[in-house]
């Protein structure tokens, strides 16, 4: 050991405390609380309220120990909490085990909560899992000395449409409120009145609004608090329980899923301290009812030549079916969209499908608004990338946001923020039209900014130091600002001038995996550049493929243009929803075009009800495999239910190979496992990051100089560039008005992911138009009354709210529930009126 090592050694034993439970002598770091101490040597102190990620409270009492006088003034007179309790040189404690004292008081403790809570285990859902169960017969008395009646309460209270509160099993500890208050940033219940009259409250018209709610419901130490879609389907002793990852974003988080009889129950967070801890959103909780609905696809479908409707096939019928369409159509060219909810193992399989058995560039995961910018950005500075974890946003000084909001687009990820905010004073500040509710929450800063001007934006921060960028900043950037010309560049550029780290996070949780395996038109797995030919020979050897495709393919606007105009014989589409294409309507006549189309669903949609061949695929549930997070970590799960005729993409998507005469070498996922480890990341020269001109940041305008990073001048020349070009294109808005509409989807929207949980659905957020005050006072309209949003594709009536807005910017949710903007109205970035209607909502 060296000298800076002894050094380092001493320090850190300085930094330790010494003391001694139940005869056992111990050392921990300073500020350790007793409760902590006592698990380090093996005793469980029984409590309620304590939480090791909430902070302390001492509420229930249950923990009580004893702190006699060794001598060195450490004692004290009666039993102390020690779960806010810290440790000192020298103090002895004695525990339950040990000592009469803490037993008695524990005991005690314990016959107080009970006077009033309800005997009814048989029929509470936390009946078999209860920590008041179990500590009431461990560490209770045998019998009990009150007589009377107990205090009963009306029950269930909706404390929201998903969470219910029987009042009378509540034991007080507070965990729920602290979490709602500390963890989420929710404070919408609170412990009121008291004595024995003290209680859960809600406010009388104001509901329980969070994304994390069920949060509440596992923390809970009783009954007190259940789930509406969980309350009495079953008990806790029936259920086999399976670790998990959760599929709706991009976090990883992990999940515990608990099934009987070939049906998921319910969904719990799983314990991940280097992910997501103890928490999830309640979209990753409750969303998981989807693949059990009447519409799932059940069996192999293929279009009757003479009837022209869709019957069951067999699945050696279908595959053949499919791939004699794929081969005749190989010659014309066959556009592959796969979507970005696959697995890493399926995205490779249809990476290496396109490739080998349909020699074909033309794939492209992105069914969203995209650019070629960036595709030159996931190339360059994305694949193979781990430079940002969770633990960074922790030590982070300066998280800068573009392009994301965190709470809706990454739940886990917004919690990390929170608590990096919170715990650790990192300032966040967000490029974003207006203050969200998530930036409230993250005490956060917003630097104003209209859609389009996001460059300009990343720009001036550069150039003005109006937040100070350096190795310590974390810039975290969105799929959203793909949509905007030069911002991934700027964003880019910015974090390597400044010595900052740089993180891309998508939406959905195959995305990055998507990218690593090469579902994009210029690049092949393990980010190796379609047109380098030593890259294209080294993937070819490790697929044993004689060569592969040598251009550049399409994207995805590019691969149903061309299908919509004859120039591509086939299509093989992936779990990708019609109407989340950037344009739906010529989306559709594309598929209507085309000369064959296969598809690869969990549920019927408007893409198999167009398809010659449907082959059904595997909910994640029936199947194993991995997510890569945005982070770049590899969040691997198995398979829960064994259901032989539900096939994951791979299987399927190596059947068709097969009986094209091209077979891709594996038919599981830990065959595909191994041919990545095999094949590996490319070692030559990656892309350049991409420019926006060249000079790079300082070409951009310089209105943001002068400290506000969207002037009213930029604001005004984005609208008016956006009113030009929808004026260009028929049925749209000439601009009249001067509106430019800010969007992006809510956690909890109309995707079909969430179908089949209506309490889950109708806790999302109430769909609102948001503008500037002075817009609204022009408009005469105020808070709550409804106004008329139009746009290129339609009109849509909602209420109004007031936001700290652009001058001449509205938001609205692109997706919510009943009222999806985005194609009722238009995409981000159109331009848009707004007309009162008369009504109040």
């Amino acid at each position: 050991m060296t000298a800076t090592a002894d050094t380092q050694a001493e320090v850190e034993k300085s930094d330790l405390v010494t003391l001694t439970i139940d005869g056992i002598e111990v050392s921990v770091p300073e500020g350790t609380l007793v409760i902590r101490a006592a698990e380090q040597v093996g005793v469980q102190i029984p409590r309620f309220c304590d939480h090791p990620l909430l902070d302390p409270v001492g509420a229930c009492r249950q923990c009580l120990v004893d702190v006699p006088d060794a001598g060195n003034g450490r004692g004290m007179p009666k039993p102390q909490a020690s779960c806010t309790l810290t440790v000192a040189p020298g103090m002895v404690v004695n525990t339950q085990a040990t000592s009469p004292v803490a037993e008695k008081a524990q005991q005690g403790v314990m016959e107080l909560l009970l006077i009033n809570h309800p005997l009814d285990c048989p029929v509470c859902d936390k009946g078999g899992e209860c920590p008041l169960q179990n500590q009431a017969m461990s560490n209770g008395r045998g019998e009990t000395r009150f007589e009377v009646a107990k205090r009963t309460y009306p029950k269930p209270i909706n404390i929201s449409a998903q969470v219910l509160l029987d009042r009378e099993r509540c034991v007080l500890c507070a965990r729920c409120t602290r979490f709602s208050e500390q963890v989420a940033g929710d404070p919408f219940i609170a412990l009121i009145e008291r004595g024995a009259l003290q209680q859960v409250g809600i406010y009388e018209n104001e509901p329980f609004e969070s994304y994390f709610s069920g949060n509440t419901i596992q923390i809970c130490p009783v009954g007190a608090l259940t789930s509406a879609s969980y309350r009495f389907r079953s008990r806790p002793f029936d259920l086999v329980s399976t670790p998990g990852v959760a599929e709706h974003d991009a976090c990883g988080a992990a999940i515990r899923v608990d099934h009987r009889r070939g049906k998921v129950m319910r969904r719990l967070a799983g314990n991940d301290p280097e992910v997501n801890e103890e928490w999830i959103t309640d979209k990753d909780r409750f969303a998981f009812r989807a693949a059990r609905l009447e519409d799932r696809l059940e069996h192999p479908m293929v279009r009757d030549d003479e009837t022209g409707s869709l019957r069951v096939a067999s699945w050696p019928e279908a595959l053949a079916v499919a791939a004699r369409g794929l081969a005749a159509a190989r010659a014309t060219g066959v556009g592959v969209l796969p979507g970005g909810r696959l697995t890493v193992e399926d995205a490779w399989a249809y990476s290496k499908f396109a490739r080998v058995a349909l020699s074909t560039n033309d794939v492209d995961f992105r069914a969203r608004a995209h650019s070629a910018e960036e595709a030159d950005f996931l190339a360059s500075d994305v694949v193979g990338t781990e430079d940002v974890t969770y633990a960074d946003l922790d030590a982070a000084s300066v998280v800068v946001l573009a392009g994301l909001e965190p709470e809706d687009e990454a739940g886990t990820l917004f919690l990390r923020l929170r608590k990096a905010a919170r715990k650790s004073g990192t300032s966040v500040y967000a490029i974003a039209p207006y203050t969200t509710r998530g930036l409230r929450k993250v005490h956060g800063t917003l630097l104003p900014t209209a859609p389009g001007a996001e460059a300009e934006a990343l720009a001036g921060l550069s150039w003005d130091g109006v937040v100070p960028v350096d190795e310590r900043t974390v810039v975290l950037v969105g799929e959203r600002l793909a949509s905007v010309p030069g911002a991934l560049s700027v964003a880019a550029k910015l974090a390597r001038s400044h010595g900052a780290k740089l993180a891309w996070v998508p939406r959905r949780a195959g995305d990055r995996g998507a990218v690593e395996s090469g579902l994009l038109p210029g690049l092949l797995p393990g980010g190796r550049p379609v047109t380098d030919a030593t890259a294209r020979v080294d993937l070819a050897a490790a697929w044993g493929a004689q060569s592969l495709p040598t251009e550049p393919g399409r994207d995805v606007a590019g691969i149903l243009g061309a299908a919509a105009a004859g120039a591509l014989g086939a299509l093989v589409v992936g779990g990708v929803e019609v109407a989340d294409l950037p344009d739906p309507v010529a989306a559709r006549e594309a598929l209507d075009a085309v000369g064959f189309l296969v598809s690869l669903e969990l549920r019927a949609s408007e893409v198999t009800e167009r398809a010659d061949v449907v082959l059904p695929v595997a909910p994640t549930t029936d199947k194993a495999g991995s997510y890569l997070n945005w982070e770049g970590r590899l969040r691997p799960f198995g398979r829960i239910m064994h259901v032989p005729a539900s096939l994951p993409d791979l299987r399927v998507l190596a059947g068709i190979a097969e009986e094209m005469g091209a077979p891709l070498g594996f038919r599981t996922p830990e065959q595909v496992q191994d041919e990545i480890a095999s094949v590996g990341a490319w070692d030559g020269e990656r892309p350049a990051s991409p420019s926006v001109e060249p000079g790079g940041l300082d070409v951009l305008p310089r209105r943001a100089r002068s400290g506000s990073t969207t002037s009213e001048s930029s604001t005004t020349e984005v609208v008016e560039q956006r009113a030009q070009a929808s004026a260009s294109r028929p049925g749209e808005p000439t601009g009249d008005g001067g509106l430019l509409l800010a969007s992006w989807k809510q956690l909890l929207d109309d995707g079909r992911m969430q179908d089949g949980d209506e309490h889950l659905r109708a806790t999302a957020r109430r769909p609102v138009v948001l503008a500037p005050a002075g817009l609204l006072d022009e408009l005469g309209l105020a808070a709550g009354d409804t106004a008329e949003l139009s746009g290129p594709l339609g009109s849509l009536v909602l209420p109004v709210d007031v936001a700290d807005l652009p001058d001449g910017v509205v938001w609205a949710p692109a997706s919510a529930p009943g009222a999806s903007v985005r194609t009722l109205v238009g995409p981000a970035g159109s331009a848009v009126t707004l007309s009162p209607t008369g009504g109040v909502a």
